[in-house]
């Protein structure tokens, strides 16, 4: 289940949903039902097209490239080739609206970049150095959506909802298991905004961690762990 199901309709559920589905993150059942929803669904397709806006700022530090040929056979297997005897794919998904809306917009353009480059240069990069997130958390407006990027030492944080009060400021932490959280940063103003990761904390990431939102005085936490309410959470998942 989505944090779009869990939150439900009272807490922008639908809002979210159509995040998740523009990032890339939903389930392949989900991911159908949202296309549906984008083909029959007016104010839901509306809700797709402004998260296509919202999110192409963070496609911009990744320049155009044309792939090779056989890049596309290549994703097609993956996507498709559920056995051994693996089938074309169905009519249905390749003249569907919803389908191709998602693909062509910029945002998802660079998630799809994603996918391509371990076919492109596989020994250096690996599928599972590109890791998104979810945060949120109940009784809390606060979400992020997060992608991070372990070639580019780069998180980027996409804010869905939610303000920081007055003198304070949100932080971004790193939980590893039973370890201490680790301070990833401040998280600047602004609803797209980018932290640096360091190379100690890009390892601990490539593990497998919980990223957590914290409210802290400006300028963040005095003891170098959280001292306020954590207000968004969630675990990085492969792309």
């Amino acid at each position: 289940m989505t944090l779009a199901e869990d939150n439900g309709p009272e807490r922008g559920g639908d809002d979210l949903f159509a995040a998740e589905y523009v990032l890339g993150v939903l389930a392949t059942d989900e991911r159908q039902i949202a296309a549906r929803r984008i083909d029959t669904e007016s104010g839901f397709a509306r809700l797709v097209d402004s998260w296509e806006v919202h999110f192409s700022p963070m496609a911009a530090a990744y320049p155009e490239v044309e792939p090779p040929a056989s890049v596309k056979p290549a994703v097609d297997r993956r996507l498709f080739a559920s056995s051994s005897t693996a089938t074309q794919p169905s009519a249905g998904l390749w003249s569907s609206l919803g389908f191709w809306r998602g693909l062509a917009a910029s945002a998802v353009a660079a998630l799809a970049i994603y996918v391509a480059v371990p076919y492109l240069n596989p020994p250096v990069v690996a599928p599972q150095e590109r890791l998104v997130a979810s945060l949120a958390a109940d009784g809390s407006d606060v979400k992020y959506l997060v992608v991070y990027d372990a070639a580019r030492r780069d998180v980027g944080l996409s804010l869905v909802s939610g303000e920081r009060a007055a003198g304070k400021d949100f932080e971004l932490w790193m939980i590893e298991g039973k370890n201490a959280p680790v301070s990833m940063g401040v998280i600047p103003a602004g609803q797209i905004t980018h932290l640096a990761v360091t190379p100690a904390v890009q390892q601990k990431l490539a593990q497998g961690a919980v990223l957590a939102v914290s409210v802290e005085p400006t300028g963040g936490s005095p003891t170098g762990q959280p001292t306020g309410p954590v207000v968004a959470a969630g675990d990085l998942k492969g792309i």
